[in-house]
């Protein structure tokens, strides 16, 4: 089962979230609209994966993800296709919109909760941690693979075909892989737990100062991280390196990624998992600060993406840990839903308002917000370790 995840969310990942990046320039041509018309479509999709996610949470704990993520990845396969057929801003929209809610069906919180269903109970913390970092690390090359290959297919059969390859290959994998390896529990849990006491176990949670500072530490990170992950090839070319040095840096954040989660899982074994997340952010926050400073040499902006990097997926395999640690995995979805909600959410918007300061003030304004973004996360992360 952690083997499929991680091909399934390895793929679904550059297909339905890092692929676009290469059919931008070729949609706008084609449909013959602003570059940030076509961008939007993307922000669409990320803010309906927002507004889905809580309802995806409660289906997850209800009824187990088999179900959900075949219909998903069948929906996003539907989506993609459709995509490649797109004449007009209204139907690009309308695809996107589709491509959201298949999002929130597939991607990482239903597979995290598929992890948390099979992992429960105390005896299975280390295979549980374990699981979600094979998962984590193997999706965390999605974009070294489908940026290049995106990048290929465009070239040789044009964008419209591409999404075709593209689509008619996740639905080869992603469907059998989702309907028929996918499973429940791997343990009797006793009596099925009821709707009515998940709910109270949810109302419970909320209600508390713990889950919102979560919601607080994660939404602020999910804001941070999004904003490097769009404008960092932009703002080093401001800076005056060129294009390819750019986008050739930019790349290592999907590498450290991949080291920062197995790090932090290490680290974990020792230390208690929200100060090492908070001292992670803490590093990111100084990495965001001294862009604006020491950016302009090519050493300096390697080190500063180096110290960024380093938490660029920490939160992705943090928030399942602390969230199962403090109130174990009958909500775990749901509860999960309700902070991707915020998280998701902030994803989408901080890049556009990011956007809008570096016009008004300054890219180094941003990396400022940015630098303040990581600090918020790793106080509310300090005073949720104090709880």
């Amino acid at each position: 089962m952690v083997a499929a995840l991680a091909v399934t969310q390895t793929i679904g990942y550059g297909v339905l979230y890092y692929a676009f990046s290469v059919f931008l320039t070729p949609m706008t041509r084609d449909l013959r609209a602003g570059g940030t018309q076509v961008a939007a479509a993307l922000t669409l999709a990320v803010a309906t994966t927002a507004l889905c996610a809580p309802f995806a949470g409660r289906w997850l704990d209800a009824r187990g993800g088999r179900g959900l993520m075949t219909a998903g990845s069948v929906l996003g396969t539907l989506a993609v296709l459709g995509w490649s057929q797109a004449h007009t801003l209204l139907q690009l929209y309308g695809v996107f919109v589709a491509i959201g809610v298949a999002s929130a069906m597939v991607l990482y919180e239903p597979a995290f909760a598929m992890i948390m269903a099979w992992f429960d109970g105390p005896a299975y913390g280390q295979g549980r941690a374990n699981a979600l970092l094979a998962v984590t690390i193997v999706a965390g090359f999605a974009s070294a693979v489908f940026l290049p290959l995106s990048g290929l297919l465009v070239e040789h059969y044009g964008w419209r075909r591409a999404l075709v390859v593209l689509g008619l290959g996740y639905g080869l994998a992603a469907i059998p892989l989702h309907a028929l390896v996918l499973r429940g529990p791997a343990q009797d849990q006793g009596a099925k737990v009821t709707a009515t006491t998940r709910g109270d176990l949810v109302r419970s949670a909320v209600r508390g100062r713990p889950f919102w500072l979560l919601a607080a530490a994660f939404t602020a990170h999910s804001g941070a991280v999004a904003t490097i992950a769009v404008l960092l090839v932009t703002y080093l070319i401001h800076l005056g390196h060129p294009p390819v040095f750019a986008a050739t840096v930019a790349g290592l954040l999907g590498v450290l990624s991949v080291t920062g989660r197995v790090v932090t899982t290490g680290l974990r074994r020792r230390w208690a998992a929200a100060p090492v997340a908070a001292g992670v952010f803490a590093v990111q926050g100084a990495g965001a600060l001294l862009m604006p400073v020491v950016a302009g040499s090519a050493a300096g902006a390697i080190g500063c993406v180096l110290l960024f990097g380093i938490g660029f997926g920490v939160g992705t395999i943090t928030l399942p840990h602390l969230l199962s640690e403090r109130y174990g995995t009958t909500a775990y979805a749901s509860l999960s839903g309700r902070i991707a909600l915020f998280a998701v959410a902030d994803k989408a918007a901080a890049p556009l308002a990011a956007v809008a300061l570096a016009q008004a003030a300054g890219y180094g304004w941003v990396m400022g917000a940015v630098a303040a973004a990581c600090g918020v996360a790793a106080l509310a992360l300090l005073a949720y370790h104090r709880l």
